[in-house]
């Protein structure tokens, strides 16, 4: 099986390269991994002692914020490196709090890049977060006898660790030292196939919102504000066509609302499709600095065409819509959560337990198509007040 795997594995780097001639990410996945290993070396001091988390993007770096902050806080002179599978995390983490030493892409999963890479950095743990379990990786680690964990982590039924035919999978996750995951059903998942050292610690993401929150709190987006005032405001965040669609449909029964959409693509020709669909729309980005409160005063709609202003964003949001949930990639609704919206997304949401609890507490409801959000919204509407004080409690009783 390790032979298929790795003939699999280097199929799917050539096809990477192919896609890199017409796809801006293949491309930038290619292009970050070029020379890695003449830059890790580069990065790497031989006098402090490494900590190394892998996180697959952006949405698993957060994750494992919360942890990274109090290693390094324990621990100062521990130098934090930081892996990303994917380009999202590594053009976009330095947004975040500045505790990262170095990050790299990961290279390809093949047991001479797994092997080099463990013996460049030399890690005094390593840490996996959520998923991302790669064979070679954890045998590289396991050979070296590194203590390797895997935190937040989460498991499903259907994966391939949980099957027959699963051995060669099953047999790398036994190479990690302790799984800290996010509930029961995968600690239980996890002892069906014999692995004991399980924690049940929760989702770390919990924390992460709460300390962002407390961060967002401390300064006010005047534009963003000045817009929201005294007004119901939907939120569309990180959304997909399909969900902007949707809002367009309904958005002549919603009643005198305000709408602030923060699309998943904020390219030039994404937002352009938006204005499209929503012509009286303002731009985050081109607002008239000298006309800004004329402009917001008499605007119902504002696109924010740039990453790294939605979460806080929330702050000044009544109901919220997020993205994801027609495509199976659901946007974080924990961002919202931490600011009492009420939610409403699409119905493939299954991978995310987190929704299903919403869903259960009545703080979210699934939606597939404008109908169902327009007789959603308002009855999320009706309810706001109450709804609010209790998430807002819900989130904060998570956290640990």
């Amino acid at each position: 099986m390790s032979l298929i795997y790795s003939f699999f594995i280097q199929c799917y780097g050539l096809l990477i390269h192919v896609a890199s001639r017409f796809n801006p990410k293949a491309k930038a996945w290619i292009e970050g991994r070029q020379l890695w290993q003449e830059k890790l070396r580069k990065q790497i001091p031989k006098e402090r002692k490494v900590l190394w988390f892998h996180c697959a993007s952006l949405g698993e770096f957060d994750q494992g914020l919360p942890l990274m902050k109090s290693m390094k806080e324990a621990e100062p002179s521990l130098f934090l490196l930081v892996s990303f599978f994917s380009p999202s995390g590594m053009e976009h983490y330095e947004k975040r709090e500045k505790i990262v030493d170095a990050a790299c892409y990961l290279p390809l999963d093949t047991l001479q890049n797994a092997r080099t890479f463990v013996k460049i950095v030399q890690p005094q743990k390593a840490v996996f977060v959520k998923y991302e379990f790669w064979p070679n990786f954890l045998r590289a680690l396991d050979e070296k006898h590194i203590e390797t964990d895997a935190v937040s982590a989460i498991f499903r039924p259907s994966q391939l660790y949980f099957r027959w035919y699963g051995g060669f999978f099953r047999r790398a996750l036994k190479r990690i030292h302790h799984f800290y995951v996010q509930n029961e059903e995968s600690a239980a998942l996890l002892k069906s196939i014999g692995i004991q050292q399980i924690t049940i610690s929760g989702d770390m993401r919990y924390k992460r919102v709460v300390q962002a929150k407390e961060i967002a709190m401390q300064t006010s987006n005047e534009l963003l504000a000045s817009f929201t005032s005294g007004s119901t405001t939907l939120i569309l965040g990180s959304s997909w066509p399909k969900e902007e669609g949707i809002v367009r449909d309904a958005l002549l029964h919603l009643g005198e609302i305000k709408l602030i959409i923060a699309p998943h693509d904020v390219s030039e020709q994404h937002v352009a499709s938006i204005q499209a669909m929503f012509p009286s729309a303002l731009r985050y980005t081109k607002l008239e600095i000298d006309r800004k409160e004329k402009q917001l005063l008499n605007a119902q709609i504002l696109i924010i065409d740039c990453i790294g202003q939605l979460s806080a964003a929330y702050r000044y949001g009544t109901i919220a819509f997020i993205g994801g949930g027609f495509t199976g990639s659901l946007h974080n609704i924990l961002e919202p959560a931490v600011y009492g919206l009420p939610l409403l997304f699409g119905p493939k949401h299954s991978k995310f337990p987190e929704s299903d609890l919403f869903l259960q507490k009545g703080f979210a409801l699934e939606v597939n198509n404008h109908t169902d959000f327009t007789e959603g919204f308002n009855f999320l509407l009706s309810k706001v007040n109450s709804l609010r004080t209790e998430m807002e409690s819900f989130v904060e009783s998570q956290i640990g």
